[in-house]
């Protein structure tokens, strides 16, 4: 059976559900998603590189940890749930950093992100990510627009960590 996401209007209010795939499609509805940043006490950030089996932006660096909220699920579960399930992380205490819609060729999303200092072990899940690592803030801003990052997370480094 597949995967229902809610759908939200403008103000991130759910206004009814929709299969994951109808969402990924050229209808565009508006779905909410989780992102977290995860820093470590250094203030590197922890970036996972997308599969090259993903339809979208296979191969690039993306938020460490991003996913769909589940149709009925609290904004919070799927964060935890998300972060358990790609870094193996649970215990963690996030900060709201942004909240807004995004907007590709395949899907509109409304962004719910966060970020988190830890320092404990991350067990990346290898079926989910294709590596991953921290990067210096120096860093990422020496390769922004060179085509390794995702748009999204080019849009939310510079909205969070470039104020």
């Amino acid at each position: 059976m597949e995967e229902m996401l809610p759908l939200v209007n403008e103000k991130g209010e759910v206004i009814g559900k929709a299969p994951r795939s109808l969402c990924h499609s050229d209808k565009k509805y508006l779905h909410p998603v989780v992102h977290l940043h995860v820093m470590n006490s250094k203030g590197e950030i922890y970036l996972q590189k997308r599969p090259l089996n993903k339809k979208i932006q296979p191969g690039k660096w993306d938020t460490a940890v991003g996913g769909h909220i589940a149709y009925g699920e609290d904004i919070f579960l799927s964060l935890q749930r998300e972060a358990e399930e790609e870094i193996g992380i649970g215990d963690f205490t996030p900060e709201k950093a942004a909240e807004y819609i995004w907007e590709s060729s395949v899907e509109r999303e409304y962004i719910y992100s966060f970020t988190t200092v830890y320092d404990g072990p991350l067990t990346p899940n290898s079926t989910e990510l294709d590596g991953s690592r921290f990067w210096s803030k120096t860093e990422i801003e020496s390769n922004l627009g060179k085509g390794v990052f995702t748009p999204n997370f080019e849009k939310e480094f510079k909205k969070i960590f470039l104020k």
